[in-house]
């Protein structure tokens, strides 16, 4: 029911603007007959009336200028108490609404300064220029009174919007926040996910390219090693079918009991990998300095894919090249190193020193796997000839505990 008389009243000013000047000068009529025992009643009401419309017209603008609303009721009750009216709430009920409605619209300042100035003129005037002589405190305290009540309740229904307003403010920008957020994570998914389906299809369709074409160029001298070659594709076509078939299972529900349970490749396949490179015509040499360390499961999965896109981009563009890969263990870190030594005849195909490769999507997966692990990785050409791929990676993250122990 409040709800609705609230929403009434907000949807119609003009209906209560009407309504509470009305009332306003009403309450004036009946303020100006008001005296005090033995105090002499003005008879004629025509000057009240006067009085009152114009506090009235004042009020009307208590909307759209609030300063100027407050300056004309406080002249009206300032010249209803020169007349000799006595200054009462009723007569005073103009100026109550109008310095009401300043508290509301304005700032705390502002509504110090208009209300001080009230209080002075209204004491000044009615101690001062009061024909009738009423009792002081009617002069004083009074006045006062009836300005402050009006400017309390104001602040505190401005303090109470503006709480609204914040909490309202704070609850859109969360709610912003997490649409950001749930997008934000909505896009890293799926680069994952595409990074995970490049490496896969880019890696064992090259390899499957590469032993193809070694086949067929083999196939009428060396039959033997055709065959082996062969089987070697079926078996490259299976497992890219396999990792295929394991990550396009990260779009499945959580619940669905087809959803493949192979575990994430990690460094512990790496001699899977270079023999399958091998087999694709490229001598891969795998050196490990250091102590090995356990790797958490997205570092070891991003090791292992950086080590098979840079293979992967040796088999494309340096068939017959040498190739060597370099794991190197510090105290915090895998230093990971591929270099692409093209100074080894092919055994089909472009020749070694096919320039590095073109722009595409391989390095800047490499880069942003890296980055997303707190790695870096540089690519380049070397001096001396060939390509190289080299990426830092943090080892198992330490405790608090770990971090301070020397």
């Amino acid at each position: 029911m409040n709800t609705a008389i609230e929403r009434y009243l907000a949807d119609h000013p003009r209906v209560v603007d009407t309504v509470t000047v009305v009332t306003l000068f009403v309450l004036f009529i009946v303020g100006a007959r008001i005296t005090l025992p033995g105090a002499t009643r003005h008879e004629d009401l025509w000057p009240a009336a006067i009085i009152a419309v114009s506090a009235c017209a004042g009020v009307l603008l208590s909307r759209s200028r609030p300063r100027t609303a407050v300056v004309v009721t406080t002249v009206c009750a300032l010249t209803a108490s020169a007349l000799g009216y006595l200054v009462t709430a009723l007569i005073l009920a103009p100026a109550m609404v109008a310095i009401y409605w300043l508290a509301i619209l304005t700032d705390r300042r502002t509504t110090r300064v208009y209300c001080l100035g009230m209080i002075a003129t209204l004491v000044t005037t009615t101690t001062f220029l009061d024909p009738l002589d009423h009792p002081l405190l009617l002069k004083t305290v009074a006045p006062i009174a009836y300005v402050l009540v009006p400017v309390a309740s104001g602040s505190a229904r401005r303090m109470r919007r503006a709480y609204l307003d914040a909490v309202h403010a704070r609850a859109e920008f969360a709610e912003r926040t997490r649409e950001e957020e749930a997008r934000h994570r909505v896009t890293e998914e799926r680069m994952r996910i595409a990074r995970e389906l490049h490496d896969v299809v880019a890696h064992h369709l090259a390899l499957a390219n590469a032993q193809a074409t070694t086949a067929a160029h083999l196939a009428r001298s060396n039959p033997e090693q055709t065959r082996r070659m062969l089987t070697d594709l079926t078996d490259t076509t299976s497992s890219a079918l396999r990792e295929l078939k394991a990550t396009v299972g990260l779009l499945r529900h959580a619940d669905d009991v087809d959803a493949p349970l192979e575990p994430a490749p990690g460094l512990s396949r790496l001699p899977e990998l270079i023999d399958a490179v091998r087999s694709a015509g490229v001598e891969v040499v795998l050196t490990t300095t250091g102590r090995e360390r356990p790797l958490s499961p997205g570092v070891d999965l991003t090791a292992y894919r950086i080590v098979q896109e840079a293979l992967t981009n040796i088999t494309k563009h340096a068939v017959g090249a040498t190739a060597s890969v370099l794991l190197a263990y510090s105290a915090d870190r895998l230093t990971i190193t591929v270099t692409n030594n093209a100074g080894v005849a092919a055994l089909a195909g472009p020749p070694a020193h096919t320039p590095a490769p073109a722009p595409g999507f391989g390095l800047i997966g490499m880069r942003e796997r890296a980055q997303s692990v707190g790695g870096n990785l540089e690519a380049g050409h070397r001096p001396e000839g060939g390509f190289e791929v080299s990426t830092a990676l943090p080892l198992y993250p330490h405790t608090p505990e770990e971090e301070r122990t020397p």
